[in-house]
């Protein structure tokens, strides 16, 4: 895991000058390789590549970067790992290409295959996560490349006017800022997106000019042919159509069995390292599978890691401690307090790079300084859920939706209204009296939510209503125009699809790389720690969508077990009993920490005045949010926390202008 940045273009300039620049725009992300940095500019041509490397596989020089390829056409940075670099060498070998191998990082075999195949042959063949920049000397164009599922950043833009114009790209929008041509025009659209989603959602950055490469695509540029063209080498939503339109033919037994080897295939992969190796623990179905499969392959105790909070509604740990114990791994764990949770707020504007606010942020920060003590690298269960069908927001939503759009919209109004007539407050202590309460948690904000969508059209429409933050954010931000997405172009990718199906698609599509992917990219590399996503296998999700609906939301007795397949491989490791809860989510408690301890510091960030001067975001309503939440009359954590993050985001930015363009 590393750090990559760069320039094409610009005022003329030195060698010596390029590569100062470009060393300090790398030194802006030293975070994400602390171990070793380097420069590369090519003579004649305003261009600079920066790295900073994260020491991994093959920790000697011969895996320093900026790196040339053997022929001397290419020059790359690339950040992630090639799980299977190891194969594509044999296969390079077995076509008669006799490589002279300086050392045996997956850099350079990309590098050889590149020299060999072409680019697009290359990355196609490659298993992993990664972002690369790659300078052809030849053609004098610059080539950056996202993984499939875009478990790794890459942000990139023309920036400045003129002579100065410049091409920008890095890892993080800090390595674009130490560029003197960066311009930090805020784009109130992205802004937005984020209000809506929880963070700036599809290809758009926080600021105007600069976008996110999208996942599964490369992208060239030259000074010849100066606007970018992307072109996809892989699709997640055609991966999703073949595969339901080509199921697994084999019975559910022989589908268990199948995707029992294809993880342990692809964690023994994953697992490949010249540091210390670890995993996130939960205790959950996911982070448990992994560890299962990890510890089944390895030769000595698996080093997992958790933290648990002292409030039994957020505390996983002691399930976690079950698990591990059971299969014999060395398990630490951490207790924290809501002070040493909270200690970790002032730190995620820098973090997050653009304002996030997914509150889960907090712990995944707290659990990877914990496992970095010990570790290198750290495998996690991310992306079950959206692979497997374990949120019980879709069949609720498809459920939902199947009775509502029988019912004509003016009756689906006047029982909006009959189920919001008790607050939430009332709907929770009324459950709370319940058999199984515990699974009826915030049930009334949830049905308040529901409500509040009863208008839509569309499953689609109901499930961007049920994952939006602040449901009609262009009239919270001041001067924006709400864009497109996914959600609102659902047929582009999803025709053909059942409801479940849509849904779990658009999540992969959106939600896992804007909001779980980011999260734990930026909360480890900020411990320079590398996380490693075995679920995101590209060969495993595309077996995971060749899996009918019925092996992941899997009906029995009264109701339906999710991600049933793969909980099915977890227990031949696990016992059953250790599994078997209501799921819960990782978390922090910020609707109190609002009403006590982060009072005076939101207060602060949501002051009237201070929002008016401002001028980005509608203070009528934060204000009304505000006062309603603070009385206890709602619980508005989720759109005050967006509010706050940007707040506290522009804060840390402030000294740069800001604004409309």
């Amino acid at each position: 895991m590393c750090g990559i940045t760069g320039f094409l273009g610009g005022r003329q300039q030195g060698a010596g000058e390029r590569a100062a620049l470009v060393e300090a725009m790398a030194n802006r992300i030293r975070h994400r390789g602390p171990d070793d940095s380097g420069a590369w500019c090519e003579e004649g041509i305003p261009l600079a590549l920066g790295h900073r490397r994260l020491a991994i596989v093959d920790l000697s020089a011969a895996g320093h970067q900026p790196m040339m390829s053997g022929e001397g056409r290419y020059v790359i940075v690339f950040n992630g790992e090639i799980y299977n670099h190891l194969d594509i060498r044999a296969e390079l070998q077995r076509s008669g290409h006799a490589v002279q191998w300086r050392g045996h990082s997956d850099t350079e075999t990309l590098l050889a295959g590149f020299d060999i195949w072409g680019v697009d042959a290359t990355v196609s063949r490659a298993v992993g996560m990664f972002a690369f920049a790659l300078w052809d000397r030849q053609a004098r164009a610059l080539t950056l490349g996202r993984d499939r599922l875009g478990e790794k950043p890459l942000y990139y833009g023309w920036q400045g006017s003129g002579e100065a114009r410049a091409f920008l790209f890095g890892s993080e929008l800090k390595a674009l800022q130490a560029h003197p041509v960066f311009e930090r025009r805020i784009d109130r659209d992205a802004l937005c997106l984020f209000m809506r989603y929880n963070n700036v959602a599809g290809t758009a950055s926080i600021y105007e000019g600069i976008q996110k490469l999208s996942p599964g695509h490369l992208l060239t540029v030259s000074l010849d042919a100066r606007d970018p063209v992307e072109r996809a080498y892989w699709s997640g939503a055609e991966i999703a159509l073949q595969g339901v339109n080509q199921p697994f033919s084999g019975s559910l037994t022989q589908a268990v069995d199948a995707l029992d080897q294809l993880l342990r295939s692809a964690i023994r992969q994953q697992m490949m390292a010249d540091v210390p190796l670890g995993a996130f623990l939960s205790g959950g179905v996911d982070s448990s599978t992994i560890v299962a499969l990890m510890q089944a392959q390895s030769m000595r105790p698996v080093k997992t890691f958790s933290i648990g909070f002292h409030d039994d509604i957020y505390n996983e740990a002691e399930h976690a401690k079950a698990v591990a114990s059971h299969l014999g791994t060395e398990h630490t764990e951490l207790y924290v307090t809501a002070e040493q949770a909270m200690a970790v707020i002032p730190k995620l504007p820098t973090l997050y790079d653009e304002p996030f606010a997914d509150s889960s942020q907090i712990p995944t920060y707290l659990v990877s300084e914990l496992a970095r003590q010990s570790v290198t690298v750290a495998l996690s269960g991310d992306a079950g859920d959206e692979l497997f069908c374990g949120y019980n927001r879709y069949q609720l939503t498809a459920a939902l939706w199947g009775r509502l759009s029988r019912v004509p919209v003016g009756a689906r109004a006047l029982m909006a209204r009959l189920l919001t007539h008790l607050s939430p407050q009332r709907l929770n202590a009324l459950a709370a009296s319940m058999p199984g309460a515990r699974r009826w948690a915030n049930i009334g904000e949830k049905i308040h939510k529901g409500a509040g969508v009863m208008a839509a059209g569309s499953a689609e429409e109901l499930y961007l209503g049920m994952v939006s933050q602040w449901r009609d954010p262009e009239a919270l931000v001041i001067g924006s125009v709400g864009q497109q997405t996914l959600f609102t172009l659902p047929d582009s990718i999803t025709d053909g699809l059942s409801d479940v199906e849509r849904m779990m698609a658009l999540d992969m599509l959106t939600y896992l790389p804007n909001d779980i992917l980011t999260k734990v990219d930026r909360a480890a590399m900020g411990c320079s720690l590398e996380t490693r996503v075995p679920f995101l296998d590209h060969r495993v999700v595309e077996f995971a969508w060749q899996l009918p609906l019925i092996s992941k939301l899997h009906s029995e007795g009264n109701g339906y077990t999710t991600k049933w397949a793969l909980r099915e491989v977890l227990y031949r490791y696990v016992p059953k009993a250790l599994i078997e809860r209501p799921k819960m989510g990782f978390g922090v408690p910020i609707d109190s920490w609002l009403r006590g301890p982060l009072r005076a510091w939101a207060e602060d960030l949501l002051d009237e005045g201070r929002l008016k001067r401002e001028g980005f975001l509608n203070p009528v309503l934060v204000r009304q949010k505000w006062s309603e939440h603070l009385s206890g009359r709602r619980n508005w954590q989720h759109p005050l926390w967006c509010v706050l993050m940007f707040q506290a985001w522009l804060e840390e930015n402030a000294s740069a202008p800001v604004g409309l363009a």
